[in-house]
């Protein structure tokens, strides 16, 4: 009996650690002011990404590539604009960009999520999504995660939210 109470003891405090260093891990804070309204926030200083729900609980998060401050090909700043967006159009795995590379574009951009202008989150190999600002203005992140807000978060524009789609917060870098 002593025994089956070490083992659980023992197994309860690797579980707190383990959970406080996971905790510890995550960039975003894990609770925020509520908005009224589930939002996905960007923080390109700490290069990540978080979906929260209404009441601002963190419900998921991962790595995000936003902006460069200088981008070569087109000889001019990129940097993911900062704000308060809405999400306009979502596309699927085949989405593409009609811009990059110049001067034609066809990167791919899986499960894109538009929000400003031609700028998107989307989905980008796994290499090129770093904790780093090195885009061209979207916001890269894994593809299982693009995949994920798409289709399990995020709403584009429709009768049952007033044509207003997910709400997209960018903090400044």
């Amino acid at each position: 009996m002593q025994r089956q109470c070490l083992a659980a003891c023992f197994l309860s405090v690797l579980l707190l650690i383990s959970l406080n260093t996971f905790a510890k891990t995550i960039p975003l804070p894990t609770n925020i002011e509520p908005v009224g309204e589930k939002f996905i926030l960007v923080d390109p200083h700490v290069h990540a990404w978080g979906a929260y729900t209404a009441a601002g609980q963190l419900i998921h998060w991962g790595i995000a590539t936003a902006g460069a401050d200088w981008c070569k090909d087109i000889q001019q700043p990129c940097r993911t604009k900062t704000g308060v967006f809405r999400i306009y159009s979502m596309g699927d795995s085949d989405c593409i960009s009609t811009r990059f590379p110049v001067p034609k574009g066809g990167a791919p951009m899986p499960y894109c999520m538009y929000f400003n202008r031609f700028q998107a989150l989307h989905g980008y190999p796994a290499s090129h999504v770093i904790r780093g600002n090195i885009s061209h203005g979207c916001v890269r992140m894994h593809v299982n995660d693009a995949k994920w807000i798409r289709y399990e978060f995020a709403e584009g524009p429709n009768e049952s939210n007033h044509y207003q789609g997910t709400l997209v917060i960018v903090r400044p870098y």
